[in-house]
């Protein structure tokens, strides 16, 4: 059983890493589940047998990240941004293939979820109902992420996290 697992660790880190690799290299738009299988040495039944399609896998490829993301939220809600931010830079490889203009729109959808999630419950405006504050905040904070990202990380975290305190000061924490 714990080769097993082994076996089927190996062949999902494979795939996200071939995945990541061909994202950079071409976008996610224009690969295939072929192009895939093929930087991974991968037959197709055994990516079926993990994943449903390519949009499934790149979903998978971000659980890990955007799980730690979730985590370090829910530790310190009141500092979004600035957690984002620190976590792409830490991992910028993976954000920059997911989250920059190689990637799709499909993982910025769902992490505008995530941020949007932490900052709804934190977030009030008087007489501005908290899913207009926290979307307002978070296309900000996914706006100056895609831009970094974009910006080969440009500057670093603590930086990027600054401008956005100067941009939205009157709502948000960092």
């Amino acid at each position: 059983m714990a080769e097993e697992d082994r076996r089927v660790r190996r062949t999902r880190r494979t795939l996200h890493e071939a995945l990541i690799e061909l994202v950079l290299e071409r976008g996610y738009e224009r690969l295939t589940v072929q192009d895939i299988l093929d930087r991974a040495d991968v037959g197709r039944s055994t990516f079926y047998a993990h994943f449903r399609d390519k949009e499934a896998l790149l979903l998978a490829s971000f659980d890990d990240i955007r799980d730690r993301l979730r985590e370090d939220i829910d530790a310190a809600p009141d500092r979004p941004a600035t957690l984002l931010f620190e976590h792409a830079y830490q991992h910028q490889r993976v954000y920059r293939a997911l989250c920059g203009r190689q990637g799709g729109s499909l993982v910025i959808q769902h992490v505008h979820g995530l941020i949007g999630d932490a900052l709804r419950e934190q977030l009030a405006v008087d007489g501005v109902p908290a899913e207009v504050v926290a979307e307002f905040h978070t296309s900000g904070i996914l706006g100056l992420l895609v831009w970094w990202i974009d910006h080969d990380f440009c500057h670093g975290p603590e930086w990027l996290a600054g401008v956005y305190r100067r941009l939205a000061p009157s709502t948000m924490a960092s």
